[in-house]
């Protein structure tokens, strides 16, 4: 084992790609390649677990850190030689072969085509500060523009073959408005549906520099407005679509209580900061264990919180997928809740058990137990 990680170290500089395969683990397979993101070298991992793939970006010291023993076999490629080991009984042999390879351009491998590219003309990216005036990403709102990029492609994802001529948005908790302009530009200049867009915030200064910027492009349908989303009356006309990123804990509450209560057909919704149930949830069953650390608990109850929206929102007529947001590396709140609204409803039997049960505080099943 030693000779393979003195091999990776000394030839870190060489390596072209690392392949580990038939493990023992439920990951039975990793690929590990050289990457450079925003002028730093880094690792991109690839695990391939069942029919999942997943990727990490990580350090040199991650990479020596994975635990290679598991692997029968590990293979080493370096710019001038391929070194193959095959584990045996008496430990790992090695064959070595000369071999050319290039080490491809590092700031693109697995380069990603997003729906809205580095050097796109949206101007309104300039005024929010992602992009420079020469239309590159600043380099530090690359996770913020990756993260508002894959947001537009899962909406793709449902409106790509659509037919419709106009839609209705509301942003809720829309903040410096990154997504609601993106998305503006998606639907209007990209698909070129007319598209009435609402953002809603509680920061005065925050909804003001966005209508100035909205103004400035002669974006006329795109309004932003201050409001309390819990308590202020909001648009009375007919919405299409209900849009929350990181709308903190009980505020994605209220979007979606009002989106069922409009019967909007369409919710796309990433959660924040979901501290009502861990706040409020006692002891009382075979959960238990899941309640005697802070950290873990926390985490129950962020998912205990995203599980009961997902069920009220069956309950009301919507079919609803879970899906992952970006990467964890990218946002640790990296979970979307996908909504669309159809004609078949379930129970809350069971969730208003665990709540009888839990005796904790969930505001979407507060609200529309309400109703």
């Amino acid at each position: 084992m030693n000779k393979i990680l003195n091999d990776i170290k000394t030839n870190e500089h060489k390596i072209v790609k690392l392949i580990l395969s038939d493990s023992s683990t439920e990951i039975k397979k990793i690929i590990v390649r050289p990457i450079e993101i925003r002028k730093q070298k880094l690792w991109q991992i690839e695990k391939f677990e069942g029919t999942k793939v997943f990727h990490e970006n990580v350090s040199i010291q991650e990479v020596l850190d994975i635990d290679f023993s598991v692997f029968k076999q590990i293979c080493v490629q370096k710019t001038n030689e391929e070194s193959i080991y095959c584990k045996t009984k008496s430990g790992y042999k090695v064959k070595t072969n000369e071999k050319q390879s290039k080490i491809g351009n590092l700031s693109n491998n697995k380069a990603k085509n997003y729906l809205i590219n580095e050097g796109d003309s949206v101007p309104a990216m300039v005024d929010l500060g992602i992009f420079t005036k020469e239309g590159k990403i600043i380099n530090s709102m690359y996770d913020k523009f990756k993260q508002i990029n894959h947001f537009i492609e899962l909406i793709d994802h449902t409106f790509k073959s659509s037919k419709m001529e106009e839609i209705t948005i509301l942003d809720f908790g829309c903040g410096k408005s990154y997504l609601t302009f993106l998305i503006y530009h998606y639907f209007v200049k990209m698909k070129k549906i007319k598209a009435k867009i609402i953002g809603y915030d509680i920061k005065k200064d925050v909804v003001k520099n966005c209508n100035q910027i909205a103004q400035k492009y002669g974006y006329n349908d795109l309004k932003f407005e201050l409001s309390d989303v819990s308590k202020d009356e909001l648009y009375k006309g007919k919405i299409d679509m209900v849009i929350t990123l990181h709308a903190c804990d009980t505020a994605t509450d209220y979007a979606l209580d009002f989106a069922i209560k409009n019967k909007v057909k369409y919710i796309f919704s990433v959660p924040c900061c979901q501290h009502e149930i861990n706040l409020s949830i006692k002891k009382g069953g075979d959960f238990d264990i899941l309640m005697s650390d802070g950290l873990i608990k926390e985490r129950f109850s962020s998912l205990l919180t995203d599980s009961i929206r997902t069920e009220v929102l069956r309950s009301c007529g919507y079919s609803v997928d879970v899906i992952e947001f970006v990467d964890f590396a990218h946002s640790p709140k990296n979970l979307m809740i996908r909504a669309t609204k159809n004609s078949t409803k379930k129970t809350l039997n069971k969730v208003k058990e665990l709540q009888n049960k839990y005796k904790f505080n969930q505001k979407l099943l507060e609200l529309v137990s309400d109703n």
